[in-house]
């Protein structure tokens, strides 16, 4: 009897060998875990005479997915297999509670009696079933349930023998999953070095940020993208990749208020959050999760945050997360670049007028001006008896005087003093430059861009020139306001002849006012001309200060 018994145990011991070797056979096939899974599964209750059989696996957030199952009753596969995919039962507690240690017989499933109290379909006489984790290491991955009809409780070398072939799915997923880390950190890689080409080639600063969302999102194929500018304290939501499509936002909101983004910001880290109420629930499409990761060069002060967004609940992995830094570092270094690039074209543009200037001053104004002595000179040795050409030399000098202060002031053009002045002191020698009284008055203090800080420039040159030409008084009076949140306010007015100005009034034929009017559209900003016959003209121009991407400081 002792000897039947030890020949018994031998050949238990002997067939349980042979199974895990098949089964570690089976695993080592593929890595293809689904396709893996479902072979193993099948195999396992081939050899251990069991019938049905179904894996969950259980993510970092404990989200469950029904992976594979064989031979599962018709009341289990009711409406594509729904009593499996919706719900919890006994098992995925304890999983959850961290009951589940080991394999364990489970007293009933609540997923069939589910079933036979809805009358989803038969049961095929299943009741119970055993659950076994499913675990390498420290590590748990999901829970692997096997079942026969009629059988209410698992043996010890049944539940050891399972607690084995669990030991064996929880490697191979391990295996597997850092397969797929390791192919998509390469592949992560290869779409980063595709994304940074893209974003390097660009060379306008005002497409960048355009180009930054639609290759990110395209890309990487992430739902919502979007890229947040600092500038003028404050962080502005610049464009924004959703539904395939970049839209240009603008809005612009204090450092402190744009949540997760803000967060992301002040403390200068990457951060993962799900979704939150508040401002950026308003502007961004719906989301569930979401990353944001500073943009900032080390000792220079941070200048954004790219933010990645997903429609449904999503844990970023660490490969994922490295990727994404890397990400952000080329973007920041990108943008970066295009704004010195900028800032280097504009000075080699601000050399060259400064050369043209000078060549005009050393040249072509002082031949104006010995035009003018000549027929000065000449007019002096004149004989009183030639009045045709005295009149002649007189009109000669007119014309040379004339020549010599527009050939003065396209000088002043081609020599902005806004690059070397500040705006409101930069007009105001200008007018005095044309012979006028300028009563200037500043209100506020504000760092303008360049490309506000010009265009203004060239339209209160404009101005001004039209109060000399037109106006016929001395005195002007320029205010410069610059104390609104986002708007630069340039008023010149003046006292002189003026002229009744209507908002039908065709400035066909007038190319100066329909120069500043342009120039303000271009700024995104409004020209409002205002005045009377005889009772002087009234110049406001408003324009936003944040056309370009940056404030140049």
């Amino acid at each position: 009897m002792g000897k039947g018994r030890v020949m018994m145990s031998q050949h238990i011991r002997e067939t349980e060998l042979v199974t895990l070797k098949t089964i570690a056979e089976t695993l080592n096939a593929s890595n293809d875990l689904e396709h893996m899974l479902s072979a193993v599964l099948k195999e396992l209750l081939q050899v251990s005479g069991l019938t049905t059989g179904w894996i969950f696996l259980i993510d970092e957030v404990g989200q469950y997915q029904f992976v594979t199952s064989h031979n599962l009753p018709p009341a289990l596969v009711w409406e594509d297999f729904r009593p499996m995919c919706v719900g919890g039962c006994w098992c995925l507690d304890k999983y959850w509670d961290g009951r589940l240690h080991h394999a364990v017989n489970i007293m009933s499933c609540k997923r069939l009696e589910d079933a036979t109290k809805k009358d989803w379909g038969d049961t095929h006489g299943i009741t119970h079933h055993a659950s076994v984790p499913i675990w390498a290491g420290d590590e748990k991955f999901g829970i692997l349930n096997v079942a026969a009809p009629g059988k209410k409780r698992f043996h010890d070398d049944e539940l050891t023998l399972l607690q084995s072939v669990a030991f064996q799915i929880g490697t191979a997923v391990k295996r597997v999953q850092l397969y797929h880390a390791q192919q998509k950190r390469a592949d992560t890689y290869a779409q980063l070095d595709h994304v940074s080409r893209v974003i390097w080639n660009v060379s306008d600063i005002k497409e960048l940020p355009a180009q930054v969302v639609q290759s990110v999102g395209d890309t990487f194929f992430w739902p919502v993208v979007a890229l947040f500018l600092y500038r003028e304290q404050k962080l502005y939501l610049e464009t924004l990749y959703a539904e395939e499509k970049v839209q240009s936002i603008g809005v612009g909101l204090k450092v402190d208020q744009w949540q997760t983004v803000s967060e992301a910001f002040i403390e200068q880290r990457m951060i993962e959050k799900e979704e939150e109420p508040g401002r950026l629930t308003a502007l961004l499409p719906p989301y569930k999760s979401s990353i944001s990761l500073p943009l900032a060069i080390p000792g220079v002060e941070p200048f954004g945050v790219l933010m990645i967004a997903t429609t449904e609940r999503y844990v970023f992995d660490n490969a994922e997360k490295k990727g994404l830094q890397a990400l952000a570092d080329h973007i920041r270094l990108a943008l970066q670049n295009a704004k010195l690039a900028q800032k280097q074209r504009e000075l080699i543009v601000t050399a060259e007028r400064n050369r043209l200037s000078r060549d005009l001053h050393d040249s072509v104004n002082q031949k104006l001006f010995s035009l003018l002595l000549t027929a000065q000179g000449a007019k002096s040795i004149l004989p009183a008896e030639e009045p045709e050409l005295e009149e002649a030399l007189t009109d000669m000098q007119g014309m040379a005087r004339e020549a010599l202060e527009e050939m003065r002031s396209l000088i002043w053009e081609l020599r902005p003093s806004s690059l070397e002045e500040d705006l409101g002191t930069a007009l105001q020698m200008y007018g005095e430059h044309l012979g006028l009284e300028v009563n200037l008055e500043v209100a506020g203090s504000r760092c303008l861009t360049r490309a506000v800080e010009e265009g203004l420039w060239k339209i209160g040159q404009e101005a001004l020139n039209n109060v000399v030409k037109h106006a016929h008084v001395q005195q002007v009076h320029i205010r410069l306001d610059m104390s609104g949140v986002d708007t630069i306010c340039l008023r010149i007015r003046d006292g002189g002849n003026g002229f009744d100005y209507h908002p039908s009034f065709s400035e066909k034929g007038s190319y100066g006012l329909s120069n500043m009017r342009e120039r303000s559209k271009l700024l995104g900003g409004t020209l409002v001309i205002s005045g009377k016959k005889g009772e002087g003209t009234t110049i406001t121009v408003e324009v936003p200060n944040h056309s370009g991407v940056a404030a140049d400081t």
